[in-house]
């Protein structure tokens, strides 16, 4: 990378020139100015934020130090807390507050459904997400498992019957027809801005007219009926001449629902980005879709077309009024968190950028073109995901960073808002105190199995092995902070001005066994919950027309606080005594999905993606479940529940597997036989082999220094 000196700066030529070409034109920013006050930003927050990281291993290595000390005594539950006390892992929790963010747009605040997850870097994926704020509940349905029987390659009249008689029976319950069913009605039309629904000679109206919001059409020859549940849109759409409406008695042709209310647009996990040639491709998409231009050239068919952004739908309300509405899903951006470097910038100890604060300076400069033109935010604010930080002094950081990005670019302060991933132990039990450090800009909290459990372990890395991975899941600690993030939002006033979020579906092709799984998220008390695809937020949305979160989350707050004892529930095993073939299928397990994933990471730079499990099930990877599963594996070699030989004979099994799943992809390049030129084969090992000496138990340090080496040797 050839770089420039900008004041005390060295700057990858191409991010500085996309910067000053690309980005800053139409922001009334000079690029001097900016310049001037990044350089500035970067070596006051730079010192910062190493001393933080230097904190995080210190008290990692008193907790190892503890552990390796009582190893041999029985576990006092009540030392143990006064210890973490003792060394600020848990800080005193002040008296109760409410947060009091502002200038926060619907889509956060008031209307609760699925929130999808989307790598920056790939424009085609990004905007598929940005589009899936509506979908065909009739396709998503016909096209996956939701619906049972086989699909075949023409069309299957019988499975599409299946499909309206499901979404009959669900707008019953959404939008339910006072004295009838929507199966019988034949007919629709508008009298005295109620909507008339019809049986032959029979005329019926919804229990609840207020329902009924808008329409396309002619009263009396409508196109598309708008109704509204829980805050959230469906829009029924009527075409006798379409294939679907000829077969149909009300001559219903689709029905499209509200999905995605908002989507994460990934700098983060999902994406594979370590140098500057990486970051600008990323900033790139972030750009377009903050100036609405975003386009991707598409072939589908064997026709080519350009992807762009969709515009608002357009109504009448029932009242004859202009009705528009938001086209395209509110998005926000996950920032990478506080550990890693990149070499696009060099300051002026010669040390790399925190990607971090890169990456607040130059997504908050993108968005910018969207406080002009109200592409995404109505509201004039930017959202931006926090991941992996550790405690209250963490998020206090964040807070100080997003204020020198305000300071530097002119914007009002707060109009950065911050999301929390509750992800890290040290975050968790100090909730309610990282949430006021940030109780003027913080829209968003939310759970994550994976990356909660990869701290987990590490943290705990001394006590013992752990757990079988599976048995996680049903663990003390885990279902108790489920509880806990809920009921410390709650308390802090998030209902109706912040969301509460939980974790990622990640089996893309099992949508029957979302549909029967995932509503326990709405139930739960969440307003919103990842889903891996469109698709999935369209079956998803389903789930909270048939919950009301907001009363939900008012019947949650008088329940008894989740104990944070029970948090504090360390996932060992008691005296394992388990045998050869199921430790050997536990490590067969993580070492197909470490391989199934890093082959594609350090490969061909791919963040994420869909990786055939050791049953050739289909699971979503990204960086999170590589920690875990690298976390355990580390973690059962330290403990000798395994041997080093063990581990690396089921590597290069597990490694021939994978590559015989991935023969059909032609830019694919196998590890075996020849284990030794194979760099993706080594990064691998090392996560496992080095797992313990990971800070955090993190992926990224070992991954970014293998990509680098693969892009150089390419």
């Amino acid at each position: 990378m050839k770089k420039i000196t900008v004041n005390n700066l060295k700057v990858d030529e191409q991010l500085y020139k996309f910067i000053n070409e690309e980005v800053i034109p139409g922001t009334n920013i000079n690029p001097n100015n900016f310049w001037d006050g990044f350089d500035k930003a970067l070596h006051y927050l730079s010192p910062l934020n190493k001393k933080l990281l230097e904190k995080r291993d210190q008290i990692q290595k008193k907790i190892d130090e503890w552990h390796i000390k009582n190893k041999d005594d029985n576990f006092n539950k009540e030392e143990y807390f006064n210890f973490l006390k003792s060394i600020e892992y848990i800080v005193e929790e002040k008296e109760d507050f409410k947060i009091n963010t502002s200038n926060v747009d619907e889509e956060i605040a008031n209307i609760a459904g699925p929130q999808l997850v989307v790598p920056v870097d790939n424009a085609r994926y990004a905007l598929n997400a940005a589009n899936a704020r509506w979908g065909s509940l009739y396709d998503a349905l016909y096209g996956t498992d939701a619906t049972p029987g086989d699909r075949g390659k023409e069309y299957n009249k019988e499975r599409g019957y299946a499909v309206i008689n499901y979404v009959r029976d669900f707008l019953d319950q959404a939008v339910p027809i006072s004295k009838a069913k929507w199966h019988q009605i034949t007919k629709f039309n508008i009298e005295d801005n109620k909507l008339i629904l019809n049986e032959t000679n029979k005329k019926y109206f919804l229990e609840n007219n207020d329902q009924f919001v808008g329409f396309q059409g002619d009263k009396n020859n409508l196109k598309s009926i708008l109704l509204k549940n829980n805050n959230l849109h469906i829009d029924i759409v009527i075409n006798p001449n379409s294939p679907i409406g000829k077969m149909d008695i009300a001559n219903i042709s689709d029905v499209i629902i509200e999905s995605a209310i908002s989507t994460i647009v990934d700098n983060e996990d999902s994406v594979a980005a370590v140098d500057g040639e990486d970051k600008i491709k990323c900033y790139r998409n972030w750009l377009g879709l903050m100036k609405g231009n975003l386009t991707a050239k598409m072939k589908k068919n064997g026709k080519e077309f350009v992807r762009k952004l969709k515009p608002n739908r357009n109504y009448i309300s029932k009242d004859g009024k202009k009705l528009s509405l938001h086209g395209r899903a509110l998005l926000l951006n996950r920032n990478v968190g506080h550990l890693m470097t990149n070499p696009a910038i060099i300051l002026q100890d010669g040390s790399e950028i925190p990607e971090g604060i890169m990456d607040a300076f130059v997504s908050t400069l993108c968005a910018i073109h969207d406080f002009k033109n109200k592409i995404n935010s109505r509201t004039g604010s930017f959202y931006i995901v926090k991941p992996k930080m550790h405690g209250p002094d963490e998020v206090a950081f964040t807070d100080t960073i997003f204020e020198k990005v305000e300071s530097v670019l002119g914007l009002k302060k707060n109009t950065i808002k911050v999301g929390i991933m509750d992800e890290e132990r040290r975050t968790t039990v100090n909730l309610k105190e990282c949430i006021r450090k940030v109780k003027e800009r913080i829209v968003f909290i939310n759970t994550g199995f994976l990356d909660r459990t990869g701290d987990e372990m590490h943290t705990s890395f001394e006590s013992g092995p752990m757990i079988f991975k599976g048995a996680m899941k049903k663990s003390t600690w885990l279902n108790t902070y489920e509880d806990w993030n809920v009921d410390i939002g709650l308390s802090c006033g998030f209902s109706g001005k912040a969301q509460i979020g939980k974790g990622m579906w990640a089996m893309p092709d099992r949508m029957a066994d979302m549909m029967s799984q995932k509503i326990s998220h709405p139930e739960s008390g969440a307003n919103c919950a990842w889903v891996p695809s469109p698709t999935a937020a369209i079956l998803h949305a389903t789930h909270y027309h048939k919950v009301d979160v907001f009363q939900k989350q008012d019947e949650i707050k008088s329940r008894k606080k989740a104990n944070l004892e029970n948090i504090l529930k360390i996932p060992k095993a008691d005296r394992p005594n388990w045998s050869v073939d199921d430790i050997n299928k536990e490590l067969e397990n993580n070492a197909q999905g470490i391989l199934g994933y890093v082959v594609r990471w350090i490969d061909q730079g791919v963040g994420c993606s869909k990786v055939p499990d050791i049953n050739n099930i289909g699971l979503m990877e990204d960086r999170a479940t590589l920690r875990i599963s690298s976390q355990h594996m580390a973690n059962w070699l330290h403990h000798n529940i395994c041997s080093k030989d063990q581990v690396m004979k089921v590597m290069k099994k597990m490694a021939a597997i994978v590559d015989k799943q991935n023969s059909g992809d032609k830019s694919y390049t196998p590890m075996a036989p020849d284990f030794e030129k194979s760099i993706a084969f080594s990064a691998a090992c090392d996560l496992v082999f080095k797992g313990r000496e990971q800070p955090s138990g993190y992926t990224e340090p070992l991954l970014h220094k293998k990509r680098l080496e693969k892009k150089i040797n390419h």
